[in-house]
């Protein structure tokens, strides 16, 4: 199974930069505004997107930190495709998947690495989440 999401503090970790961009694609237009509020409350710079498409143009001009994607999306589209495009764009990014449909993500299906948080979840899990997944990925990169 793909790590569910757990949320833990290390001081001795480097800290994530707040500035960071991390896109959010999420068909249900409260669902996505209730997670980029709380991004954007902890000064993250956030882009959101309601399909696969959308996304994938963001991705194609922007430069992105996370993509925090739903799997079911609007328009016949799946976040599973669009984080494996978006690590087409970007191998290291880092991948946050969501679903209300599911309670777990085969390894099979998801882009290695990537993590996996069943909705419901809180803006406060959200947000340290966010930190945790940007913290390895800098520690990934030194």
């Amino acid at each position: 199974m793909v790590p569910f999401a757990a949320a833990f503090v290390c001081p001795s970790m480097p800290v994530p930069d707040r500035a960071a961009t991390i896109l959010i694609v999420e068909d249900e237009p409260t669902v996505c505004e209730l997670a980029a509020e709380a991004l954007l409350e902890e000064g993250y710079r956030v882009l959101t997107a309601a399909d696969a498409w959308e996304a994938e143009a963001i991705l194609a001009r922007e430069s992105v930190d996370l993509l925090f994607t739903d799997i079911d999306l609007a328009g016949n589209t799946n976040g599973l495709s669009l984080a494996r495009c978006a690590r087409e764009l970007s191998p290291d990014l880092p991948v946050v998947y969501t679903s209300g449909g599911r309670a777990c993500l085969p390894p099979c299906e998801a882009v290695p690495g990537s993590v996996f948080v069943p909705k419901p979840y809180r803006p406060s899990q959200l947000v340290a989440l966010t930190q945790d997944v940007l913290r390895a990925a800098l520690l990934h990169a030194v």
